[in-house]
């Protein structure tokens, strides 16, 4: 399976994630006997080792579970604002290059938000995990310890996020060169983080007092206080783990759980299936013309219905009931039907177990503060500076409040009883591309490997991206209705990395962002 995929025996437990590393920790829960929730959590903190441009302890998530003695829960483990702002704050623009665009980032300890990944972790264990903790982190301590190669996406993250992991002494410490100069690790190079290892050991032993109260939680509060930043020792004891009921929507016959509101992504997958829902099946040729243009000004008139209802000014829990309601669905349905043909670092983790338990976990960091927490080997997460999330500005949040956030874990209800969890990583890209592997799923009918390899569109702020691998008709005819475009040469990480796992023992990692899926 391109994106790599491993068999190991003839069960049904299949798990999908950004790094060959990530999944096999996962898969050796899994092969154990570990279910759904156990591998996820052990595939987190892997992840937290092996794709450190992507996924942190400081940073924050959330996971979509579902089972046969599980009811559909969604636990949110984001970020949440400081309880207090301090008036000057280290707050920086950083630039970085993209290649095809320079993109303008803010680290400091001023764009740090207090993290949720650790009392997540903690939490979900506590509600749904089999296995010892002490078990579930063997893989992640390992990977630190003795080092893990790093591989080309993860050198290529390294390499454009330069800026961010050089910024201080202390990110430099945590993530050297190997050659000992002012640096990043290359491809090929062993990436080891035996700070990061003692710290997931310690965690398992002596628990989320570590974080609370104890050592780490006196770390990173007096690297906020001596370096600018929001973060107390009241944020850390405040935060709470939330367990949220799923936002279900019904297309096409099947119903799809996902992310719900304050978070923004889940919301907006949903408008956008409910004004294609509206429309019939129209059987429209995969990847041709009409369904490319359809696609396109969906996302158009999704990304105009954000501002409509509310969404950006007030945020998605205000905009909920507007995005839904039939009748501002049938006003933008009727736009899109009636206009003429011619018209950040996140990472995911996809479990389904034998049992037909299903874990969606998404995870981020931002892309870091550009301050390692000294002596744990591992940055905090840079929320505050993400200018999507605060459309108020980056002075105008508020106070202790949950930060709202595009990444969708999903799980597809399918025929039979099965399941399909999904993801992605992506910022705004993450929603339009789980939009169009469940297309490919559910109206084109298409296999796991095939939805997610197959081209992608992204229309935002008026431009059209065209990704690689379209055929020459349908692109020539966007060409033609899109004056404003962009032809990317072949599968980016612009658009997204799903990664899905389906119960019945099949699973597809995303090569745009170093997929890998494997069965057990």
């Amino acid at each position: 399976m391109s994106g790599k995929r491993a068999t190991s025996g003839t069960g049904q437990g299949v798990v999908a994630a950004g790094h060959p590393k990530t999944a096999a920790a996962a898969a050796a829960i899994l092969g154990e006997g570990g279910n759904a929730f156990d591998a996820a959590l052990a595939a987190v903190l892997a992840a937290c080792v092996v794709e450190p441009a992507l996924c942190s302890p400081g940073g924050g998530g959330f996971l979509l579970a579902t089972g046969p003695a599980t009811k559909p829960v969604l636990f949110d483990f984001f970020a949440q604002t400081p309880r207090r702002r301090r008036p000057e704050a280290d707050f920086h623009p950083v630039l970085v290059d993209f290649g095809t665009a320079t993109q303008e980032f803010h680290v400091g300890l001023g764009a740090a938000a207090t993290p949720g990944t650790i009392p997540g972790l903690f939490h979900i264990h506590r509600r749904l995990a089999s296995m010892p903790l002490a078990r579930i982190v063997e893989p992640a301590v390992a990977y630190g310890r003795d080092g893990v190669a790093v591989n080309t996406l993860q050198a290529y993250l390294f390499d454009i996020l330069a800026p961010i992991f050089t910024f201080s002494p202390s990110v430099r410490a945590a993530f050297p060169a190997a050659d000992g100069a002012l640096g990043v690790p290359r491809e090929g190079e062993m990436l080891r983080n035996p700070d990061l290892a003692a710290l997931l050991d310690n965690l398992a032993r002596e628990g989320e007092a570590l974080y609370r109260q104890g050592a780490l939680g006196q770390a990173m509060v007096a690297l906020s206080r001596d370096a600018g930043g929001h973060l107390t020792a009241d944020d850390i004891a405040r935060y709470r783990v939330v367990e949220r009921q799923p936002l279900g929507v019904d297309y096409h016959g099947r119903q799809i759980l996902t992310n719900p509101p304050p978070s923004a992504g889940g919301i907006l997958i949903a408008f956008a299936l409910q004004l294609l829902a509206g429309q019939g099946e129209a059987g429209l040729e995969a990847g041709g013309f009409a369904d490319l243009d359809r696609l396109a000004r969906v996302m158009h008139q999704t990304n105009q219905a954000r501002i409509d209802s509310g969404m950006v000014a007030s945020g998605p829990d205000r905009a909920a009931l507007k995005l839904l309601d039939p009748g501002f669905v049938q006003a933008y349905a009727e736009q899109v039907a009636g206009r003429p043909a011619s018209a950040r670092g996140t990472t995911h983790i996809s479990v389904i177990d034998a049992q037909g338990n299903a874990a969606a976990l998404s995870i981020s960091n931002g892309e870091g503060s550009g301050h390692a927490v000294p002596g744990a080997g591992f940055m905090l997460n840079n929320m505050l500076g993400e200018e999507d999330l605060h459309p108020y500005g980056f002075d105008g949040w508020a106070v202790d409040r949950r930060i709202s956030s595009m990444m969708s874990p999903s799980v597809l209800l399918g025929e039979h009883g099965r399941l399909t969890a999904l993801g992605s990583g992506g910022s705004n890209r993450i929603r339009t591309a789980i939009l169009q592997v469940l297309l490919n799923l559910i109206d084109h009918r298409m296999a796991p490997q095939q939805a997610v390899l197959a081209p992608r569109i992204h229309h935002e702020r008026g431009l059209l991206h065209i990704e690689g691998g379209h055929a020459d008709a349908a692109v020539e005819s966007l060409r033609t209705a899109y004056p404003e475009h962009q032809i990317w040469p072949d599968h980016n990480l612009f658009f997204g990395g799903t990664h899905l796992a389906q119960s019945g023992g099949d699973g597809a990692g995303d090569p745009r962002r170093g997929g890998v899926a494997i069965v057990i």
